[in-house]
Parts: structure tokens; C-alpha cells; sequence
């Protein structure tokens, strides 16, 4: 039996945030995930969070400096929670003792036009 695909009414409306990272040390895409779930539950809640549907599409690294290294990253979550999301993201600043800044550069409503913010 083939699977009923939803019709586009029915469906969750994303939007893709486009994120600007610095941090002191190394960072993988696995660590990022942890770093965005763990402060969006720590600043708003599990209950809070389910509704998000965060998910990291893609992650760059851009480049590094003698202080910290350059990372991009586009994230998914669902339209009605942008705020809540920016304003966790924008709250951490430490990752295994060592400093991370986050902050948004973009928002779109397709992974395509996200990508210009790149």
C-alpha cells in the first residue's frame, strides 16, 4: 500500500534560519545539533521546544583567524517559533568551557534563498 503524501494545506510551514558562528575551538555539525537542542531546552522549555521541528540543514566552515573560527550554518524550524528560537540562540555563549557566539543573519522561507545569506 503505497503512503498518502500530505497536501500542501495540511502541512507544517518552515522557515530556515541562517546562522553565523564563531567559536574558540573545533566544531562538527553533531556538535551543533547538541548546542542548538540544549539551549533552546534550557531557555524554553521541553514543551516549548517539540513545537520548534529544529533541524540543521547544512553547516560550512568559512575560515579561521588567529582568535576564533568561522563557521555558517542554515537550520530549519517551523515559522510560528522563529522568535524562540533566535532569542535561545542568541543567549549561548559557552560549549565544553570554551567561548561560541551565535547569531542570525537570515531568514527565508527556502533553503535556496537562505543561501545568499552565505
Amino acid at each position: 500500500m503505497k503512503l498518502k503524501v500530505l497536501p500542501p494545506t495540511l502541512r507544517k510551514n518552515n522557515r530556515y534560519l541562517t546562522l553565523d558562528i564563531k567559536s574558540v575551538s573545533q566544531l562538527t555539525k553533531d556538535e551543533l545539533v547538541n548546542i542548538i537542542w540544549d539551549n533552546c531546552v534550557r531557555f524554553q522549555g521541553e514543551c516549548n521546544t517539540s513545537n520548534f521541528n529544529l533541524w540543521v540543514m547544512k553547516f560550512y566552515e568559512i575560515g579561521k583567524t588567529d582568535d576564533f573560527i568561522h563557521y555558517k550554518s542554515i537550520v530549519r524550524c517551523q515559522r510560528d517559533f522563529t522568535e524562540d528560537v533566535r532569542s535561545a540562540l542568541a543567549l549561548v555563549n559557552k560549549y565544553n568551557s570554551k567561548n561560541i557566539s551565535i547569531t542570525t543573519i537570515g531568514l527565508s522561507g527556502t533553503i535556496k534563498s537562505s543561501e545568499k545569506f552565505i
